[in-house]
């Protein structure tokens, strides 16, 4: 086999910026071309995202791209209520999928995808870029030390300023995939989730909801059984944040920012009840290359990608319920 993945992107958006570097750069994989509906949208991207790599051909039909027998795997930024359909036509055309967060709105749609990667023997990952970088890892290596003790909450905040550039993001409503659960806070869902090692028992939440049915802004707690909560907040009208602190008996942790970008120094600080008191700078890292490189890796060698459809399928149900909660006002049982 290559020592190289091959990679077609399906669509032109924002977050090319820093994915289509992120191919270009990955040591074993190589980006072929790049498609979008939208006439000459494919190619501007190039242009602007890597001027210098005019061999990487544009499509301005997403299935003429499909059916490019060299390209091996798809990355999936298009619309989050287009992503179960995509998913489905690129596996049908034989690709590997690493597909943005969310991979599907609906548990049942990510059951599809898992059932159809099977049939077909191909790898499927959702596309949680942060995973990768190495401050998550050296945070549970923390925690399975036993330097906090036992978890009992946590707490995971994510927000930024709506710019106008972005206000395509409210143009849906919830249920087409719009607002902020579905953009930022997944993230606050998944990062609470890489601490347990269960489902949530239960969720109760509240939101501001725009004129188009979309959410701008949510908190809510979730119960892990047992005294253990934890409490999420993300919105659209808040300054910058991507962080998340756990508290357990003897002590607790807090990643600064969960969205490091290369160049710039990830810093955990940690304490306990007898008195320490740690900051910890950490290497730099680019989490967008680690991923693709992890994903090839994983097409390439046959191995499991570190995000299952499993996990998947957990934050999409936590999600679902917590939207089922904002709309009714009660608490909502997970199962």
């Amino acid at each position: 086999m290559n020592n190289k993945l091959t990679w077609g992107i399906l669509g032109a958006a924002r977050i090319n910026q820093k994915l289509m570097p992120a191919i270009i750069s990955a040591k074993n994989s190589e980006l072929l071309a790049i498609a979008s509906r939208r006439p000459g949208a494919a190619l501007s991207t190039i242009q602007q995202y890597a001027p210098d790599h005019q061999n990487i051909q544009a499509y301005d039909n997403l299935e003429e791209l499909l059916q490019n027998p060299q390209i091996q795997a798809i990355y999936l930024p298009m619309a989050n209520d287009e992503h179960a359909e995509w998913a489905l036509k690129a596996i049908e055309h034989g690709k590997h999928v690493l597909c943005e967060k969310p991979m599907a709105l609906k548990v049942a749609d990510i059951e599809a995808i898992e059932q159809a990667a099977m049939l077909k023997n191909l790898k499927v990952m959702e596309g949680f870029m942060y995973r990768q970088h190495s401050q998550h890892a050296r945070v549970k290596e923390i925690i399975n030390a036993g330097i906090i003790g036992d978890i009992r909450s946590v707490r995971s905040c994510f927000s930024f300023m709506m710019q106008p550039a972005r206000l395509y993001r409210l143009e849906k409503d919830i249920d087409h995939g719009g607002g902020a659960m579905w953009d930022i806070g997944c993230y606050a869902i998944h990062t609470i989730r890489m601490f347990f090692d269960q489902l949530p028992q239960s969720v109760t939440a509240m939101a501001k909801i725009t004129g188009n049915g979309s959410d701008i802004s949510q908190s809510g707690i979730l119960d892990f059984g047992d005294g253990r909560f934890a409490n999420f907040d993300f919105s659209f009208e808040r300054s910058r944040r991507a962080e998340y602190e756990i508290i357990g008996t003897k002590g607790g942790i807090k990643c600064h920012n969960v969205w490091e970008m290369p160049g710039q120094t990830p810093v955990i600080s940690w304490w306990t009840e007898a008195g320490q008191q740690c900051e910890e700078k950490l290497p730099s890292a680019d989490h967008f290359c680690l991923e693709i490189e992890h994903f090839a890796d994983c097409v390439l060698n046959d191995a499991p990608p570190l995000l299952s459809f499993e996990d998947a399928k957990q934050n999409c149900k936590v999600i679902v319920a917590a939207l089922e909660s904002v709309k009714t006002g009660q608490k909502i049982n997970i199962s």
